[in-house]
């Protein structure tokens, strides 16, 4: 038995942003030296040690797709070449304002020979996303609505040269499926990422997906539809990130098992005869990460884990038997992948 690990380093979304090279640290991945694994679950410090990790006999990790609804990556990763491209890659965001969002843009303009945004969707903050515009020019924007696209312009008044700017349902799918962007991010939160990630495959634009939803709710649509139109669905989340560069390289049959690690939530050392009183302000103290609202309640009743686990069935092809959660409530771990005997 065999244990990968990783951990997001802050450049996950860079794999997704990057694909079609190898992963190195010249491809501008760096790699995290994580401790190995083997026969324990992860812990707090002080607790108590709980049974060990149960090994499987199987043959691989067991795959419950049909030949209607294809994983993502069923259970490897076979990256192709590095590709030479004659500029820097155009990218579509959704969500731009959003903690995907923000954190894309920062791989942006870290690597502006890499990388370039063409297209921003975003809800009503248009005070931060009148600051993207201005630092990254993109050609259109969207909006929640038409009382944010006046704003908008206020925000963007003395501006040179303004994007297109539109609104609603029809703005975000316009900026999915940019003539120019070759990828779209879709950092967007809830059902709301299905309909433009629909609208990006359809136009043959490859998906850096950081909107869970899109698989838990449409999988069995979203996946042939895909496969369909050539396009790769690549995951920008940290953990379902992390296993994606795990399975890299593993022969057929090599993966056995997933593992996706929790904090545990803002509730966590909570006892039961306190989770009466839960307020909404103590269900947004996550105890490591600053978050948006949603996923850190989410994360508090444990309920985004569960989602991870049907994004992971759906990405990687495994059963729901061959997914994992372990409590590790220090977060420097996102997720692991246990392989077959021999392979490293």
């Amino acid at each position: 038995m065999a244990l990968k690990t990783a951990a997001m380093a802050g450049l996950s979304g860079s794999m997704a942003l990057e694909f079609g090279g190898r992963v190195s640290k010249d491809a501008g991945m760096s790699a995290m030296d994580m401790p190995s694994f083997s026969g324990c679950r992860l812990q707090a410090k002080g607790s108590k040690m709980p049974a060990p990790l149960t090994v499987k006999a199987t043959q691989g990790v067991r795959s419950s797709m049909t030949a209607d609804v294809p994983s993502a990556w069923p259970g490897r990763a076979v990256l192709e070449d590095v590709k030479t491209r004659s500029g820097p890659k155009p990218i579509s965001l959704i969500g731009s304002t959003g903690s995907i969002g923000t954190q894309t843009l920062d791989i942006v303009a870290e690597n502006p020979d890499r990388f370039k945004i063409v297209a921003l969707a975003a809800g009503s903050n248009v005070t931060l996303l009148a600051e993207q515009i201005r630092a990254f020019k993109p050609s259109l924007v969207s909006v929640k609505d038409s009382s944010s696209v006046s704003a908008l312009k206020e925000a963007l008044a003395g501006m040179d040269k303004l994007p297109e700017i539109m609104c609603g349902d029809e703005g975000i799918v316009e900026v999915a499926r940019h003539p120019e962007a070759v990828t779209v991010v879709t950092g967007i939160v809830g059902c709301a990422g299905l309909k433009p990630t629909v609208a990006a495959i359809e136009a043959g634009k490859d998906i850096a997906l950081a909107n869970k939803e899109t698989l838990i709710a449409g999988g069995p649509y979203v996946l042939p539809l895909a496969k369909k139109h050539g396009i790769k669905i690549l995951p920008a989340d940290s953990e379902h990130s992390a296993i994606f560069q795990c399975i890299q390289g593993l022969p057929e049959g090599g993966l056995r098992r997933i593992i996706l690690t929790a904090s545990g939530g803002a509730f966590r050392d909570w006892p039961v005869e306190k989770l009466k009183d839960v307020k909404v302000a103590d269900a947004l103290k996550h105890p490591n990460w600053s978050m948006g609202r949603k996923i850190t309640v989410d994360s508090a009743t444990l309920m985004n884990k569960g989602l991870e686990v049907i994004e992971a069935h759906y990405l990687f092809g495994a059963e729901y038997d061959d997914i994992e959660i372990v409590v590790h409530p220090q977060s420097i771990i996102h997720s692991m992948v246990e392989t077959q005997v021999h392979h490293t």
